[in-house]
């Protein structure tokens, strides 16, 4: 058993094995990314995994070399770091402590680590890491920021001839204002898409880094810059220029370890339009989409086929002066690729293609041949009404026939939401083999599985699972992709939890705060949304500041956003204290950056989130629960007085918000909302003699006002999903998933759902980040497996299976920092089964259901003490008797 499953774990992971060892080393990263071409700091943390034969060893020491050739360090010469033998655990964001790093330096490093005993690991394959271009180093990249001159630019080709006499190891970086594609000698640069990654535009350009060597010949080359307006519009940021500009370079390694510039950006270069135009604004609900004509769109990309197209000259853009620094999270991609499930011709004479669910992404369209200039229009949705007519939601393209035989049409720099796509203009029926579509999001891995006894469970998280995916890319996690695209920090605080539990994303998290750290105000306000500010929202929408950075520390041992982020967590709560009355925050005022006051957002009908009672506890607790958060990142970053500040003024606070919404003759806070109650329990409100008062009428009102449904929204979902994490309250949930009417999940899936709703009724958007905080319950409660806040990043965890009558098994896994941890249980015989599985370099406190006893682990007989047991690395099948 252990065998097969180091066996499956090296053939997912990819990692490599040494000859003749018994340990492994996997997944190595560089500031949490697989060899980055462009980091943005001279001072990286390395990381690594561990895998062994037996499963059980621990690392003793470490020994990690960083060299400026890659050879040389294959032989055991480090110029740059050599730690020597390390007597240490640590693998997880291990910092550099060489000699002076600089900007665009291209470093390798490889580590080693040896157990307990004395085995030595062999030397892990050679990685790389560059650092970018860094401005604060005095360094720039040598181009100018070009586009077409004139108005109205739209989608330009830029291109440029240049020579190479001897071939070296070459990098392009690309910062766009917009989006961009990249091609040398006729071939994109790399399999990357909608590139870069969201920033505050109007501050801050994002660096994108590629490794174009291989694309590179002797003689004669050309360089062809595709970009698109994306956000970079006077409507959003106020671009200086009515279309999409860049500043590139392309640059040779010289053999004394500079770099040599090939070609940079300049008014030297040629242009002209390709054919794609944005037909929106971009504003909500008037993101439009492409108009796309063949009749201008290149033929070939190859510079012969490029040079039968007529040129012009390009200007140099005056763009305000902002930081240009390096992309440091991952590149969308194309996920998936989706076939039609049906293609039906309405009444109308359209014809609507059903994809088969909602997707985040590309369509693509292949035309028989059409009269030149002929136009087609396509309209997407999320929804299909009754009448067989989909909802209009401001999304469409319009395709231009070229005359030829065939026409290829496809997205570049846009995407939709959207499960229906209603076709236009077009005189035949469209073949299933004529049309595609493309999931579009970020490229971070999948760290989770589930799967239960309970289909209806299982679908639940897989809806939740796979909306995500729709809600996450470019860096950052949106409301909806389609109707405000925005980057609210209410919806990421609803989902970062669940999100950071299913996927592997910390970069992601590096990228979006940024935006944050770009909006924050002189005086500590916070927008509701980043990146570009403004939106509608409350106290917990800005209080993403300081929720993010713990639990991205929290879930991946990487504190680089506590450092950065500190500051402003601080600077915002100072701006929240200015607005407290008697010890409680109060309303603050609109402002030209954010609007609104709100507490829970989108609650079921019946649900009296607007009163200014519930609005007033539901803030108050936020705030009580971010002071409790800053309390351990200050603990965290070894800042203990002001750690104790910030305790004493949680519990100053927590007394405050007891005294004024306590309604004692009724065991209830303000409205005794599901809210209004679990969120005073959660963060300490509660005085102890009170908490069973409080949680019994809580239930009672679930049951009798509520007719058992789940009666939170947005706010709400996340913080009753913790809360029945930490009162293990697994069977009272439970029957809140299986009501399979108005308001639940399961009435969403009833109604043909595939991705959450945004409103419990169906209304509007139907891929939201509204209600899928409750995604973690079934990796906590179910699963069991629980971070540990005073060992981040899964150093120590629980496991703690919560087993809600109707459930008999459940299979579930979570790749942490340290590796892969592995809980599956299942009842039998009267009894309990557990497989346990916990990585090298972790280890687990196992608790056991209270009537659980005569416990066996691995065979043996094993006591209990005080219901837990604690685990090293290693397997574990673990029996239990249970009493009735």
């Amino acid at each position: 058993m252990k065998k097969a499953f180091l066996s499956l774990l090296l053939c997912l992971a990819g990692v490599w094995q040494a000859a003749a060892a018994s340990i492994w080393l996997a997944d190595l990263r560089c500031e949490n990314l697989t060899n980055p071409l462009g980091i943005d700091n001279t001072a990286p943390r390395f990381s690594w995994k561990v895998l062994a034969s037996d499963g059980s060893m621990s690392q003793h020491a470490y020994q990690i070399q960083v060299g400026t050739d890659s050879v040389r360090l294959a032989q055991g010469r480090a110029d740059l770091w050599d730690t020597g033998r390390v007597q240490s655990d640590a693998s997880v964001m291990v910092p550099y402590g060489g000699r002076d790093l600089k900007s665009r330096m291209l470093c390798y490093w490889r580590v080693r680590v040896t157990d307990e005993q004395g085995n030595q690991s062999d030397w892990s394959p050679v990685q790389r890491f560059a650092v970018g271009i860094l401005e604060e180093e005095g360094d720039a990249l040598k181009g100018k920021f070009i586009s077409l001159a004139g108005e109205k630019v739209s989608a330009p080709l830029l291109r440029k001839k240049f020579r190479v006499d001897a071939l070296s190891t070459a990098f392009l970086h690309v910062a766009s204002l917009g989006y961009h594609e990249a091609y040398l000698n006729g071939r994109k640069v790399d399999a990357s898409v909608l590139a870069p990654a969201v920033s505050q535009l109007d501050k801050r350009c994002l660096i994108v880094t590629y490794d174009v060597t291989s694309l590179l010949k002797p003689g004669e080359n050309e360089l062809l810059l595709w970009i698109g307006k994306g956000w970079y519009k006077q409507t959003t940021f106020k671009a200086e220029h009515d279309g999409p500009v860049v500043c590139a370079e392309l640059s040779a390694l010289n053999k004394k370890g500079g770099w040599d510039t090939l070609v940079a950006t300049d008014d030297t270069w040629q242009g002209r339009e390709s054919g794609y135009s944005d037909t929106g604004s971009w504003n909500a609900l008037q993101f439009g989409g492409e108009r796309i004509d063949a009749r201008q769109l290149p033929l070939s990309l190859t510079s012969a086929g490029l040079d039968k197209l007529a040129w012009e000259n390009t200007a140099e853009i005056n763009v305000a002066s902002r930081r240009l620094t390096p992309q440091m999270c991952e590149p969308n991609k194309v996920q998936e690729t989706l076939s039609p499930k049906s293609i039906t011709l309405l009444e109308n004479g359209t014809w609507l293609v059903d994809m088969g669910k909602v997707l985040t992404g590309w369509f693509e369209l292949q035309i028989p041949s059409l009269p030149a200039g002929h136009e087609l229009k396509v309209s997407y949705s999320d929804f299909m009404k009754p009448d067989g007519t989909i909802e209009e939601q401001g999304e469409s393209d319009i395709y231009v026939a070229s005359g030829r035989t065939a026409d290829l049409f496809c997205n570049k720099f846009h995407h939709h939401a959207f499960r229906y796509a209603k076709i236009s203009g077009l005189p035949c029926k469209p073949q299933p083999a004529q049309v595609k579509a493309y999931l579009v999001h970020g490229d971070y891995r999948p760290a989770s599985t589930f799967v239960c006894s309970d289909r209806d469970l299982n679908a639940i998280h897989d809806m939740v699972n796979y909306t995500l995916r729709c809600l996450t890319f470019s860096g950052y996690m949106v409301d909806c992709p389609h109707l405000e695209r925005t980057g609210y920090g209410g919806d990421g605080n609803s989902s970062t939890q669940v999100f950071q539990t299913m996927y592997d994303a910390a970069p992601t998290y590096l990228n979006w705060l940024q935006a944050w750290e770009d909006v924050i105000q002189p005086d500590g306000g916070l927008p509701h949304v980043a990146p570009a500010g403004g939106g509608g929202g409350g106290p917990y929408w800005c209080g993403f500041i300081v929720l993010a950075p713990w639990r991205t520390y929290l879930n991946y041992g990487d504190s680089r956003l506590l450092e950065r982020c500190y500051d402003d967590m601080k600077a915002w709560m100072g701006y929240v204290r200015k607005y407290m009355v008697d010890g409680l925050l109060q309303r603050w005022p609109d402002t030209s950056y954010r609007g609104w006051y709100l507490g829970d957002w989108l609650a079921p009908m019946g649900v009296d989130s607007g009163n200014q009672a519930s609005i007033d506890l539901v803030n108050n607790c936020f705030i009580s629960d971010c002071l409790g958060a800053l309390c351990r990142v200050a603990g965290a970053l070894g800042r203990a007085d002001e750690a104790k500040d910030f305790a004493a003024q949680k519990e100053a606070l927590n007394k405050r918000i007891h005294q004024a919404f306590y309604k004692a003759e009724e065991h209830i806070y303000a409205t005794g909302s599901q809210l209004d109650m679990t969120y005073p329990m959660l963060v300490g409100v509660v005085p102890s003699e009170l908490y069973a008062s409080v949680k019994d009428e809580m239930e009672r009102r679930t049951a009798e006002q509520y007719r058992g449904h789940i009666g939170v929204g947005l706010v709400g979902v996340p913080i009753l999903t913790e809360w029945a994490v930490q009162n293990r309250a697994a069977d009272w949930m439970y029957r809140l998933l299986k009501q399979p009417d108005y308001p639940g999940y399961l009435h969403m899936l009833l109604n043909g759902a595939t991705t959450t709703w945004e409103y419990w009724s169906g209304e509007r958007s139907r891929v939201h980040n509204c209600y899928n905080g409750i995604g973690n319950w079934f990796y906590q409660a179910i699963g069991g497996i629980r971070p540990d806040a005073d060992k981040a990043g899964y150093k120590h965890f629980f496991i703690e299976p919560q087993i809600p009558q109707g459930v008999t098994w459940a299979h579930t896994t979570k790749d942490t920092p340290y590796g892969t941890v592995v809980v599956n249980w299942a009842l039998k015989d009267g009894g309990l089964k557990v497989h346990v599985s916990i990585p090298i370099g972790s280890t687990a406190d196992l608790r056991l259901p209270g009537n659980a006893s005569l416990c066996k682990v691995n065979g043996e007989d094993v006591a209990l003490p005080e219901g837990s047991l604690r685990l090293e690395a290693g397997v574990y099948d673990i029996e239990a008797s249970l009493s009735d």
